[in-house]
């Protein structure tokens, strides 16, 4: 278990042992029912004011603990403690409060908008509905928010189809910074935008977080998009973190095989490197989650793969000041 570390003890968020089985069993009134283990015994801390990134493949579990920590997933088992309260244990009322210090910027800034709300509907709608504002309160700070975001306010009343994909982006961004909330999860924020617009969209997720002293998960597939607004990054393969730290470590100090294979597969500009570089390809596909693989979950692909791999499954230990890795043979140190 990752026991809070670094100079600040209290946490904002703390999850404990995460777990969410969904059942898949096709028959009914089978005997035995098949679980997939979307989420298989997570455990992290995320302090004041900064960011925590998680990566990983298509189906590691990102977004779905992104989604338990929000609440719109009941855990299986678990704890998530948000500001001094295990939302698994709120009232849908008391939820309800805790989400204006809680929000999320969704993957996908075309279905995230209600396409029949004007723009300014959409970023007053969470402070008309937690009763914050009106009148000419809520207009001033409908359009203040536009102009946080770098949205023109003369647009304030056109629908979503009338901007590209970065400027709906923006107003997902104006519309979950409304309440003043102190973390937001942000899932794969830019991984449905042009390259160009990504690392604007970054940029201005930085700057926002310097503003506000907001608090983010940033859950991506990409590294040099985590590495950019990271404090410290997660790992997940097949719904467990299988190593955490901060991103110098987990950039210079590699240590675990998994992490190693997605370094490698970073592109780099320049041709030169690019042709230095060792490139690691993982073998084969990730196994289902629905039958994950005995002992370490990674031994099918892992070029380094013991009989202990196999059968004994590999807890997340501390290799150096706040460096956590699962793996039965961390590799050393080559930088």
């Amino acid at each position: 278990m990752i026991e809070v570390s670094g100079n600040k003890k209290d946490p904002l968020l703390e999850v404990k042992g995460l777990k969410m089985y969904f059942d898949v069993t096709e028959k009914r009134f089978a005997k035995e029912r098949q679980y997939l283990r979307a989420v298989d015994g997570v455990d992290f801390y995320v302090h004041r004011g900064e960011t925590l990134g998680i990566v990983g493949e298509s189906g590691c579990g990102k977004s779905t603990t992104g989604k338990l920590i929000m609440q719109l997933l009941k855990p299986t088992e678990g704890t998530i403690v948000f500001d001094g309260s295990d939302l698994s244990k709120l009232s849908n009322e008391e939820m309800r409060k805790k989400r204006e210090d809680l929000q999320m910027i969704f993957q996908d800034p075309y279905s995230s908008l209600n396409p029949r709300m004007r723009v300014f509907d959409i970023i007053a709608e969470p402070l008309i509905s937690h009763h914050v504002l009106s009148g000419k309160d809520l207009y001033d700070r409908v359009l203040e928010l536009m102009e946080v975001v770098g949205l023109n306010q003369a647009h304030a009343y056109r629908f979503p189809h009338e901007f590209s994909g970065g400027q709906r982006q923006r107003i997902g961004i104006a519309r979950a910074l409304a309440l003043n909330p102190k973390l937001i999860v942000c899932d794969e924020p830019v991984s449905a935008l042009d390259v160009s617009i990504q690392s604007q969209i970054l940029n201005l997720l930085v700057k926002l977080q310097k503003e506000y002293n907001l608090t983010y998960i940033f859950i991506a597939h990409g590294l040099p998009a985590v590495k950019h607004v990271s404090d410290r990054i997660a790992v997940m393969y097949l719904g467990r973190i299988v190593e955490i730290g901060n991103k110098e470590q987990l950039f210079n100090h590699t240590k675990h095989p998994y992490t190693e294979g997605l370094l490698s597969a970073v592109p780099i500009p320049d041709p030169e490197m690019r042709d230095k570089k060792k490139r690691i390809i993982l073998k084969g596909d990730i196994p289902s989650p629905v039958n994950p693989p005995s002992g370490c979950s990674f031994h099918t692909r892992c070029m380094y793969a013991t009989e202990k791999c196999k059968e004994v499954v590999p807890q997340l230990t501390e290799q150096e000041s706040g460096h956590f890795v699962a793996c039965h043979y961390p590799i050393a140190n080559k930088n």
